[in-house]
C-alpha cells in the first residue's frame, strides 16, 4: 500500500472513531433526561400507591372536600384542582388576547428597529422572578381591585390569574411571532394581488395559517400556568374550596405541595404521601398539555418546513 493511502486509511479510522465517540457522549447525556424522567414517574407512582391503598381513589375524584391535616381528614382533589383551572383559565383569558396581538403587531406591523426593541422587553417579563409576581398580585394589584369590587378577598383567584396572564404573556407573545413569521411571505402577496389590506391580510391569512403554532404556544402557556407555584402560594391563599368564585381565597395544586413541604408532617405519613399524590396529578395534567403542544407543533413543521 502506498504511504499516502496508508495515511489516508489511517485519518478516515480515526475519523470514524471520534464519530463513535461523540455520538456515544450524545447519546449518555441524553439517556441522563430520560432516566431522570424515569426516576421522577418511578418516585411518584410508588409513593401514590401508598397513598392510595389508604384512600379510595373514589373519594379521591368525587369528595369536594380536601382536609387532609383536620382532624376530619378529607382527601377530595376537587378543590384543588378547581383552584388550578380557576386561575390559570383567568391568566389565558389574559395572555391569550394580548400575546396574540402583539405577535400579529410585530410579525405584521412593526419595523426592525421595533421589533428589536419591543422583543427584549417582553423576555424581560419572561425573567423576573415569580416571587416578585406573588407581592405584585398581593400588595398592588388586590388592593386595586378592591377599588373596583369592594367584596374581593385580600386572597383571591383573580389577582394571581390576572398577574398570571401578564407573566405568560412573553411564552405566548413569542411562540406565535415564530408561527406568523414562518408563513410564507407567497401567502402574504396572494392577499394583497387580490386587494386586501395589510389587516385583512394579518386577521384572514396569516393568522389562520400559522394557527396551529399559535394554538401550540397557549397550550404551552397554559402548562406553565398550571405548574407555578409562588404566585399562587403569595396571592391566592392556602384555603382549598370546591369554587369557581374568584374573589375568594383558593389553592392549588403547586401551592398545597408547597405548604406541606415547608410544614412539620413526618416522613412516610398519609399527610405526607398527599404530596405525591397531588403531584402525580399535577404531572399526568401537564404531560398531557404537552403531549398536545408538541402534537400541535408537528403540524405546525409539517405544514410549513
Amino acid at each position: 500500500m502506498a504511504p499516502g493511502s496508508l495515511v489516508r486509511s489511517r485519518s478516515l479510522r480515526r475519523a470514524q472513531f471520534e464519530e463513535r465517540l461523540v455520538k456515544k457522549f450524545f447519546l449518555a447525556f441524553s439517556l441522563v433526561s430520560i432516566f431522570t424522567t424515569l426516576g421522577i414517574i418511578f418516585i411518584l407512582f410508588f409513593e401514590s400507591v401508598g397513598f392510595f391503598r389508604r384512600v379510595s381513589i373514589v373519594e379521591f375524584f368525587t369528595d369536594t372536600q380536601w382536609t387532609p391535616l383536620f382532624y376530619e381528614k378529607h382527601f377530595g382533589i376537587l378543590p384543588l384542582l378547581t383552584g388550578t383551572v380557576l386561575i390559570t383559565v383567568i391568566a389565558i383569558l389574559v395572555a391569550a388576547p394580548l400575546g396574540i396581538l402583539t405577535a400579529l403587531f410585530l410579525s405584521e406591523y412593526a419595523s426592525p428597529r421595533v421589533r428589536r426593541l419591543v422583543k427584549p422587553v417582553l423576555e424581560i417579563l419572561a425573567g423576573v422572578p415569580t416571587v416578585v409576581y406573588g407581592y405584585f398580585a398581593l400588595l398592588f394589584v388586590t388592593p386595586l381591585l378592591r377599588r373596583f369590587i369592594p367584596s374581593i378577598s385580600g386572597f383571591n383567584a383573580l389577582s394571581p390569574g390576572i398577574v398570571m396572564g401578564i407573566m405568560i404573556l412573553p411564552l405566548v407573545a413569542s411562540l406565535s411571532e415564530d408561527a406568523m413569521q414562518a408563513v410564507p411571505q407567497s401567502l402574504r402577496e396572494g392577499g394583497y394581488a387580490l386587494g386586501a389590506t395589510k389587516f385583512e391580510v394579518a386577521i384572514q391569512i396569516v393568522f389562520p395559517a400559522a394557527f396551529s403554532g399559535v394554538t401550540a404556544s397557549l397550550v404551552l402557556a397554559i402548562s406553565r400556568a398550571v405548574g407555578e407555584t409562588m404566585l399562587v402560594t403569595i396571592a391566592a391563599g392556602q384555603m382549598p374550596q370546591f369554587t369557581f368564585n374568584p374573589l375568594v381565597p383558593i389553592e392549588t395544586m403547586t401551592a398545597f405541595i408547597a405548604q406541606i413541604s415547608m410544614g412539620d408532617t413526618p416522613t412516610g405519613s398519609l399527610e405526607y404521601q398527599t404530596i405525591f399524590a397531588v403531584g402525580l396529578m399535577l404531572f399526568l395534567l401537564t404531560f398531557l398539555l404537552n403531549l398536545l403542544a408538541r402534537r400541535l407543533r408537528e403540524r405546525f413543521r409539517e405544514r410549513y418546513q
